[in-house]
């Protein structure tokens, strides 16, 4: 006999209140984006690979070793996504959808990086999505955040007690960046011996990403290290006022953190995360891998693509992590049991049951098992309303277990 195939390693299959949970994420993701007037968008799984090595970076982890590339008969390279945001700007460049701007685009669904299986993070993973593309003013930054901020209490994941923090930076402007990279530079490579391999490797290529991270060996050496706050224009500094003013507007807490950067050379300005607050039950779900909702503005990210300089904000965050913060979501139970005691009356309990759900009611045939036990089997499921289909002395019988307004209102449904 042979094996019964396994899931692939760093996949899943969802079932149950982890299912549960999952579309509730998603379904309150749908509710608030539209409350923001974000429209819809549907993407490729997979894309040309060159969308992604020039949008994400050739000398980024996710291309150099987490992307999962392959040849297609024709001779091209294609990649199943990584992320939305590459794809979304090819969209924007491909589609002609400049006309729309400014566009406030969101989507969801599966990406694919080859990495460690580790909790709440897999192989193949689902994130929702939210950009707004075409836009300069720092209000886009507020609105993104504002409606960020709104999903996770929306999602009971944060709330006025806290919970989760709102950690904001500004990266400035593109003279800004440069010139605190430079000084970055300098100041790292004073230490270079001392740095990890991969702050080694960084220091040259990547030298802001040094600052986030976590290998005690390059810390010491982040808290010294030049501030962005140091090289800001006038402009980037009115930028990040006017992000910061609006947040308070809007009522969204942040705080600064002003080691949080995004690497790649076309992130301009606001750089952002939502974190777990220590010692909360996020923090204690998520562990080390706190971050649970990211972006920034990446008003460079077109021209790598080859497309004209344009303005853009957006962020991103993984469905599972979500899911496994919102809690356990158990399926509800239906509106309405129809339940068939006599099997002759199979089909008049299916033409109730389609009137049912046509009028709006979430409803469950029950006709299988032994007829005289499948009332007390939809009593014990829970169903406040219950139809029940029998016949006696040769004519059919329909009774009801439901309060008088719903057997009245079901009475009426049926005619």
């Amino acid at each position: 006999m042979s094996k019964t195939p396994q899931a692939i390693r760093g996949t899943q299959d969802i079932f149950g209140p982890d299912a549960e949970a999952f579309a509730f994420v998603v379904e309150t993701f749908e509710r608030v984006r539209k409350l923001y007037r974000f429209r819809r968008v549907e993407m490729p799984v997979f894309e040309k690979t060159e969308v992604f090595s020039r949008a994400i970076g050739e000398t980024t982890d996710v291309v150099s070793k987490e992307m999962y590339s392959f040849e297609d008969r024709g001779g091209d390279s294609l990649t199943l996504r990584p992320e939305f945001t590459a794809g979304i700007a090819r969209a924007y460049l491909s589609n002609g959808w400049q006309q729309h701007a400014p566009l406030k685009v969101a989507t969801h669904g599966p990406l694919f990086r080859y990495e460690r299986p580790q909790k709440g993070r897999y192989r193949q993973f689902h994130q929702i999505d939210a950009e707004i593309i075409g836009a300069v003013e720092p209000q886009a930054d507020v609105e993104l955040l504002a409606m960020a901020d709104q999903l996770l209490k929306e999602l009971g994941i944060a709330n006025e007690r806290g919970g989760v923090t709102l950690h904001l930076n500004t990266l400035g402007d593109g003279d800004s960046r440069e010139a605190w990279r430079a000084a970055l530079v300098e100041h790292f490579r004073a230490v270079k011996h001392e740095l990890s391999e991969d702050s080694q490797e960084r220091l040259e290529k990547n030298p802001l990403r040094i600052l986030d991270s976590k290998d005690r060996r390059d810390q010491r050496f982040v808290a010294d290290a030049p501030k962005i706050d140091q090289f800001l224009s006038d402009d980037a500094r009115a930028f990040f006022d006017a992000v910061t003013s609006g947040l308070d507007a809007a009522g969204v807490k942040w705080t600064r953190a002003e080691s949080l950067v995004r690497g790649l050379d076309y992130y301009r300005h606001t750089a952002f995360e939502f974190i777990p607050d220590e010692g909360s039950e996020a923090a204690g779900k998520l562990g080390s891998q706190s971050t649970i909702l990211g972006g920034g503005r990446y008003d460079g990210l077109m021209e790598s693509l080859g497309g004209a300089p344009t303005p853009a904000v957006g962020w991103a965050a993984g469905i599972e992590r979500l899911a496994m913060l919102v809690g356990d979501r158990i399926e509800p139970n239906a509106d309405v049991i129809v339940v068939v005691e006599n099997d002759d009356l199979i089909d008049h309990a299916i033409a109730a049951i389609a009137k049912i759900r046509a009028g709006g009611h979430s409803a469950e045939l029950m006709a299988t098992g032994s007829p005289r036990k499948r009332f007390d089997k939809a009593v014990k499921a829970g169903a406040d309303k219950i139809v029940a289909f029998d016949m006696r002395d040769g004519t059919e019988h329909v009774r009801f277990k439901a309060d008088d307004k719903a057997t009245a209102s079901l009475e009426k449904l049926l005619g």
